[in-house]
């Protein structure tokens, strides 16, 4: 289905449900439940949290509904929603003294042809990088992983966030050369190997959103 085709299904969905078309909202929870629990992990780090976030987001999006402006790109809408309540989550986490230690550790989603081997080290690879990004404040966290994680463009990005275009920019860069430092100090490999050493921090290159997690800081 085209990009075309898809906003259309999904206005034609949104329409549905405003008339009480339960099968036509549950259509739409079914197209984003996968991209609003990543970002939800992503921004929580506990798989438990981050389902219950998504529930909640979805209950959100239903009794919103109305409010959707058809102008602005559904799917942005609706991260805005999963992003904010995840925003609310974790301030309330702060003033609760949760720590990231005290944090399971979360079980991604392998391809079942994977080989034993490959499916330990990708689990290792992943939780190792989500326990840096833990390690960055919120507002460096979000739009990281809404940018090469999700493959938002600057412009859609402020719009889920209320950001500037200069001040999204800004944070970025900061944001990169955190995270980059801090894999350099505690999971060099993560990084391409010409990425590794002490030298001048490169991360500020445009990747591909298929290889975003390990090119961003390269």
């Amino acid at each position: 289905m085209s990009t075309r085709e898809t906003i259309e299904q999904e206005l034609a969905w949104v329409q549905a449900a405003l008339n009480g078309d339960e099968a036509a909202f549950t259509a739409l929870v079914e197209a984003y439940a996968t991209p609003v629990y990543n970002l939800c992990y992503r921004m929580l780090g506990d798989a438990a949290e981050a389902e219950d976030a998504a529930q909640e987001t979805f209950v959100r999006l239903y009794r919103r509904l109305h409010t959707y402006d058809q102008s602005r790109k559904f799917s942005s809408w609706v991260l805005a929603i999963a992003s904010h309540h995840c925003i609310d989550r974790l301030r309330r986490r702060r003033l609760k003294q949760v720590s990231i230690e005290e944090l399971p550790p979360w079980q991604p989603l392998v391809s079942r042809r994977a080989r034993p081997e490959e499916v330990v080290a990708e689990r290792d690879r992943d939780e190792r990088l989500q326990a840096l990004l833990m390690e960055l404040p919120e507002d460096y966290r979000l739009p990281l992983v809404l940018h090469y994680w999700y493959g938002y463009s600057y412009e859609e990005i402020c719009e889920i966030t209320g950001l500037s275009l200069s001040a999204l920019k800004s944070r970025l860069h900061r944001a990169r050369h955190r995270l980059a430092k801090l894999m350099r100090e505690k999971s060099p490999d993560l990084l391409p190997p010409h990425a590794r050493t002490n030298g001048k921090d490169r991360s500020s290159q445009p990747v591909n959103s298929t290889k975003r997690q390990n090119e961003t800081y390269s």
